[in-house]
């Protein structure tokens, strides 16, 4: 593909009309009208019709506008990257987080990454995990953060690197926490409990610990995001669990305390790129400060 010929499509279709287009490029209308008739001769097919003296997207046209947007915004991002490379001001760093990671867990184990030698801008934004591998695949995000390896059905070329684990304790109010505490973790059983929605790799691993001790806790509330979730648990809606590693946050946070560890479920969490061997600094420095911070060991938070 010719991507000079794309990128006069792409004009065309942005601003409206070749007129618009060729004043912008600072081209003849008539080479901008003969290049993208060349790229619809290379694709077999129209991307624009005439509808009075007006041009619109065919069905096709659409579908290659979208490619192109893609394309030219990671022109644009290259292009940064390339600009702000070590030596020349602040490296990109670009951070997808998937929505069942807890924010301080986020946190944690970003910072990191702007505490190096090296002066990095973080960009960070939150998403649904397929979503995310999808621009993992097209380099629109240097990085995952994920409590699941990549899905080697997704198709997408990526290595997942463990960072570590944290036991998963459950959190309440005072009161609800005491009561809890006395013959756990059959006091679970019908207590009421808020808990992360289907999909979460924690909601799976509890809901096989509930089955193995036989509890029923009663579900009062489910939760894609982990922080309004322990709003709920601060209100003294119910029992929630969280990573152990939180445990003096969430007590000074959320005026709550731990009741207790479940047993064998643990949290863990991943660092997905489309490196095999790490070498971004930035990412270097996450995994390497995630050993020192994240691991912990489930007796540590035992209950006296």
């Amino acid at each position: 593909m010719n991507y000079k010929q794309l990128h006069y499509f792409w004009k065309v279709a942005k601003t409206g009309s070749i007129a618009r287009a060729a004043e912008q490029l600072r081209l003849a209308p008539q080479t901008i009208s003969a290049q993208i008739g060349t790229l619809e001769e290379a694709l077999g097919t129209e991307l624009f019709r005439r509808v009075g003296r007006r041009l619109e997207l065919t069905a096709t046209g659409q579908l290659t506008l979208s490619y192109a947007d893609e394309i030219f915004q990671i022109g644009r991002e290259l292009e940064e990257t390339v600009r702000n490379r070590p030596g020349r001001g602040a490296m990109l760093f670009r951070v997808g987080v998937a929505d069942f990671v807890p924010k301080s867990i986020a946190y944690r184990l970003l910072a990191p990454a702007l505490d190096g030698t090296e002066s990095v801008r973080l960009i960070c934004r939150e998403d649904k995990l397929e979503r995310l591998f999808a621009e993992l695949a097209i380099h629109k995000v240097d990085l995952v953060l994920a409590d699941r390896p990549l899905p080697s059905e997704l198709g997408v070329k990526g290595y997942s690197h463990a960072l570590g684990r944290t036991p998963i304790a459950f959190y309440a109010v005072p009161g609800l926490a005491r009561r809890c505490r006395e013959n756990f973790p059959q006091s679970l059983d019908g207590a009421p409990m808020l808990i992360p929605s289907e999909g979460a790799t924690v909601r799976e691993a509890l809901t096989r610990w509930f089955s193995k001790h036989q509890i029923e806790p009663r579900i009062v509330g489910e939760f894609d995001d982990t922080a309004l979730m322990k709003a709920f648990g601060k209100a003294g809606t119910g029992v929630f669990p969280a990573p152990a590693v939180l445990a003096e946050e969430i007590r000074g946070q959320y005026n709550t305390e731990i009741i207790d560890c479940a047993d064998g479920v643990a949290a863990m969490y991943y660092a997905i790129s489309i490196e095999r061997k790490l070498t971004h600094p930035a990412v270097v420095a996450i995994s390497e400060a995630a050993k020192k911070d994240l691991v912990i060991d489930d007796r540590d938070f035992a209950s006296s």
